[in-house]
């Protein structure tokens, strides 16, 4: 079997982050132990009518943790779990780390061809997934994976609906041991988790991560966002997803918050839960505060205890920002930026989030060094839109694929984020698109995240991705996807160009083609597919039109 192999971080970082406290060398687990020793009788999780409590997590984690070894798993072996936000995901993660294994979520959406790709890099000695869950058939779709990946490892179901056929087995059975398993020692520069990406514009990638990234990554956010054991979290990105991880899981592990499991997504519900459980913070694409704000029961809930909402994992419009502040009074809305890769490059923090986290990204994360680089990979001067390379304590080792990291990391250890941004004169980053988010239209690069954010101001508008469409006359133009806001009459194209004419729009950045949609192609993670869309929108418009 191959296992999983990382290069150590380039030009002595590894030493710079641990002489410096930024790698403590410390294992999650052991933060994990001394979480659930401060505070056993604490809520660690809500999943619907179950509320563990930090003492009943912590024995959970240590029964699966000996069950999985019974079952052959320890030190640099894989589990994957493909799972909905259910508090099995988090004892099958922790219970991984406990062993010195690798934890490997699967976002519970991919398909065969997407597991199969996964399950061949990861080699994992146990699975663990629903048996049946809407309409996918999780059985039918392993064996299709298993024959593509020539890898099988055991399975293990939960909540089944049919009987295990040997040797796949119920959940249950992992807990069922009361002889705890010896904890080996674990090195906290061994790898932990595995974190694929969402797919949104390739095959999901994955991205590693040690314990002592994860780690540095958790004690950053408790600054950054001033987290803490009174902070109760709503969690409707999958536990699958880094911000799932991040903030359904380990943040409970190791600062001692509370997460509230969202297994599916509703603005009604989260509002319902926001009061009744006195969530203090979400963190999730902009889609589910757009939907928060524009439900009807926004104004008969008391959401008084939610005082923080992050917004990452999209373009996020300033607007949105805005809207909320006015909405929820005393409710700070900003915006964070990070990926799997990096979970968090930077945000703002409690002293200027008020102030900057509107209208920027912010500044980098405590020992994170961020470079804007021209297409040469040369830093550009203050105020100059590059692609934005960062690297720092949280950053990922490398690739499951290893032969991806020559070209994700440069000379200096940078990651190339493959993100446009700019940093003014006091620090602050603005995301201003991807490198291949553009139009290219009769040769010139447009900015579509330039575009979106005026469109976004649109007061019809509730959600716009801007896509290039094919063109025999200029190569590419750009089309405006909109999804309108309940009850808005949808602009025409030419209403549409006015409108950003009087936004100053340069003439040659203004859309050519509007199709307004009911919603718009979503990967797991929540972000907008523009891969997808724009396939749709071709397949669209290339339709004859009736009467020619």
């Amino acid at each position: 079997m191959a296992r999983m192999k990382h290069d150590k971080p380039k030009g002595g970082l590894a030493d710079l982050y641990r002489s410096s406290g930024l790698w403590r060398g410390i294992s999650l687990f052991q933060r994990f132990e001394v979480t659930c020793a401060q505070q056993p009788d604490r809520i660690a999780l809500v999943d619907g009518g179950t509320h563990l409590r930090f003492d009943q997590l912590d024995r959970a984690v240590r029964r699966c943790a000996s069950g999985l070894a019974r079952r052959g798993v320890g030190p640099g072996d894989a589990v994957a779990y493909q799972l909905p936000n259910w508090w099995e995901a988090a004892v099958t993660l922790l219970a991984t780390v406990r062993l010195g294994a690798i934890a490997v979520p699967i976002v519970p959406h991919l398909r065969a061809r997407e597991v199969a790709l996964i399950l061949s890099e990861t080699t994992p000695q146990v699975i663990v997934m629903p048996d049946r869950r809407g309409d996918i058939d999780y059985r039918e779709l392993l064996a299709e994976a298993v024959t593509a990946a020539s890898w099988e490892p055991r399975v293990v179901f939960t909540r089944p609906e049919r009987p295990a056929e040997a040797p796949a087995e119920d959940f249950a059975h992992l807990l069922a041991v009361t002889d705890e398993t010896e904890v080996p020692m674990v090195d906290a520069s061994s790898l932990a988790v595995v974190v694929y990406t969402s797919g949104s514009t390739a095959a999901p990638k994955g991205a590693m991560h040690t314990h002592e990234t994860l780690d540095a990554e958790l004690a950053s956010l408790r600054v950054a966002h001033a987290l803490g054991p009174d902070d109760r979290v709503l969690m409707p990105s999958p536990l699958t997803h880094v911000s799932g991880v991040i903030h359904g899981i380990l943040a409970p592990a190791l600062l001692g918050t509370s997460a509230i499991l969202m297994d599916r997504w509703d603005a009604g519900v989260a509002l319902e839960r926001i009061e009744s459980e006195g969530v203090t913070y979400m963190i999730g694409a902009p889609t589910f505060l757009q939907e928060m704000l524009a439900h009807p029961d926004l104004g008969k809930r008391d959401l008084s205890s939610l005082r923080l909402f992050s917004c990452g994992g999209a373009s996020v419009p300033s607007e949105l920002m805005r809207l909320a502040r006015e909405k929820l009074p005393g409710l700070i809305s900003k915006r964070v930026y990070g990926s799997s890769e990096f979970p968090t490059i930077s945000t703002t923090d409690a002293e200027d989030a008020e102030s900057r986290g509107l209208d920027t990204e912010g500044r980098p994360l405590q020992g994170v060094e961020i470079r804007i680089c021209d297409e040469n990979g040369t830093p550009t001067a203050i105020g100059v839109e590059g692609e934005i390379r960062a690297r720092g304590p949280d950053c990922m080792v490398g690739y499951a694929d290893a032969s991806l990291n020559a070209e994700t990391f440069d000379e200096e250890g940078f990651l190339r984020t493959g993100d446009l941004g700019v940093i003014d004169r006091t620090g602050y980053l603005t995301v201003t698109g991807r490198v291949k988010d553009i139009i290219v239209r009769k040769g010139e690069k447009i900015s579509a995240r330039e575009i979106e954010d005026l469109i976004a101001t649109h007061p019809a508008v509730a959600e716009v991705a801007v896509v290039p469409i094919s063109n025999a006359e200029t190569g590419e133009r750009a089309c405006a996807c909109i999804r309108l806001t309940p009850g808005a009459d949808a602009p025409t194209l030419d209403k549409l160009v006015s409108f950003l004419r009087e936004k100053d729009l340069t003439t040659r950045k203004l859309p050519e083609q509007l199709v307004i949609h009911a919603d718009l192609p979503r990967a797991p993670s929540g972000k907008i597919h523009k891969k997808r869309l724009r396939d749709e929108v071709e397949r669209l418009l290339a339709q004859p039109t009736p009467g020619r």
